[in-house]
């Protein structure tokens, strides 16, 4: 008669709940059918518009409620199969029915009884022989508390998504930002935007042929192309000359370096310039660290043109005090350097720039990089090809994330970067 859920009482409309979306049904478990019957006649001669749903098997019972359908149980506590604190325990564990209220019933008045189910998490617990009144009343109690978990539910689903939302939002401007003040360095000298996203791609690779966890990935594609920003400095004579430089006109572009790593260090100024605004003196005050962009892209604008054997600039640092990022994008600039045609110079054939890359390891180039690099030549290539400054490949996110399956924390963010090179 109850095996298979039946829907067995729909009386009149009860105003305490008629804003819900739909009747709110309750789920009855006894091994005996007469109280089930007891149950539901207790709900109808009230005229509650309620589904009441009846289960004998306690186990078909559980088949029905693991999807989260009911708003409210009321379960005997011995049944053959699944015991009440069986059922009990097995709906706290499931993730649709972790808030679902549960009444137990119970002819017996052992106090441990009553410890151990409401330990389970159970509701609330009802003695035999059942009083229509108690019954209704924790009945409506139990109703409204699940309609106002719902509600609390639904609230906080939409805040997340906000929160998601303006995340996302503000991901996107800050993505944003770091490709401008890359393609602002890259605007001042004859390179053109391709070459930062080259440089990005490449540093990509070889990171992830080197086993770097994702994160430092992530970190280095995105604050690569930043690696120049300090151009913005060199004064357009000295950039532009078509001849060779000086002694003293090289010493000024290998400023570059200092000032790309001075403007990635600004923040902390205009964080304290924030501080004395709200009335809050810097002195003492411990600011927050930078952004982990910005601090990848400080050190590797300081360090590009460090060399492993020592013999770089602009401090002479050797071997591994040079930070990986710098070592990465170091052979990844020069790489793409040697393959691309300027005024003052022609291509350099791929194969040419691998055997001078290859040459170069454990003088210009840390030897685990360099064979890397190498490893990961064939990908590489890909996208120097992809993304040649011959191609017509100059705009739109699409250059970002259509050659490889770049590893950002979201995708989604990763596509929404604005690409606005001529």
């Amino acid at each position: 008669m109850f095996q298979t859920g039946e829907t067995i009482a729909r009386p009149a409309a009860l105003p305490d709940f008629a804003d819900t979306v739909r009747k709110p049904k309750v789920v009855c478990v006894d091994d005996e059918p007469l109280i089930l019957e007891i149950l539901r006649r207790m709900i109808q001669i009230r005229g509650l518009d309620w589904d009441v749903v009846s289960f004998v098997d306690s186990k078909l019972a559980w088949d029905y409620l693991r999807g989260g359908d009911a708003d409210i149980v009321v379960t005997d506590v011995s049944m053959p199969g699944l015991s009440g604190p069986d059922l009990v325990r097995l709906l706290r564990d499931n993730e649709s029915t972790k808030d679902t209220p549960i009444i137990v019933l119970t002819g017996l008045h052992e106090a441990s009884l009553k410890r151990q189910v409401l330990d389970l998490g159970a509701t609330d617990l009802l003695g035999k022989p059942i009083q229509p009144d108690d019954l209704l009343a924790r009945l409506r109690s139990a109703l409204r508390l699940k309609q106002c978990q719902d509600a609390l539910k639904r609230q906080n689903e939409q805040l997340e998504q906000k929160v998601v939302e303006r995340t996302r939002q503000l991901q996107a401007s800050r993505l944003e930002i770091i490709w401008r003040l890359a393609s602002a360095a890259e605007f001042r000298d004859e390179q053109t935007g391709s070459h930062v996203l080259r440089v990005a791609h490449y540093c990509r690779i070889v990171a992830e042929a080197l086993g770097q966890p994702r994160q430092f990935v992530e970190t280095l594609f995105l604050s690569a192309p930043l690696h120049d920003l300090g151009k913005i400095g060199i004064p357009d004579a000295i950039l532009h000359k078509p001849g060779r430089l000086t002694d003293e006109e090289r010493r000024v572009v290998r400023t570059h370096c200092e000032i790309g790593e001075h403007i990635l260090g600004a923040p902390r100024y205009w964080q304290q310039v924030l501080l004395v605004g709200q009335g809050t003196s810097p002195d003492g005050a411990v600011l927050a660290d930078d952004d982990p962009v910005l601090r990848m892209a400080r050190e590797i604008a300081a360090s590009h043109h460090e060399r492993w054997d020592g013999g770089g600039y602009p401090q002479g640092l050797a071997g591994e005090r040079i930070p990986l990022s710098a070592r990465i994008t170091a052979i990844a600039d020069v790489y793409d350097a040697l393959t691309s045609a300027r005024s003052y110079k022609q291509a350099l054939h791929p194969e040419a720039a691998l055997q001078s890359i290859r040459l170069e390891a454990g003088k210009h180039f840390d030897p685990a990089v360099c064979e890397a690099f190498i490893r990961s030549w064939e990908r590489i290539e890909e996208i120097r090809t992809s993304l040649s400054d011959n191609s017509h490949c100059t705009a739109g996110p699409s250059a970002w994330t259509e050659f490889a399956d770049v590893p950002l924390a979201s995708d989604a963010l990763l596509a929404a970067v604005p690409i606005d090179v001529p």
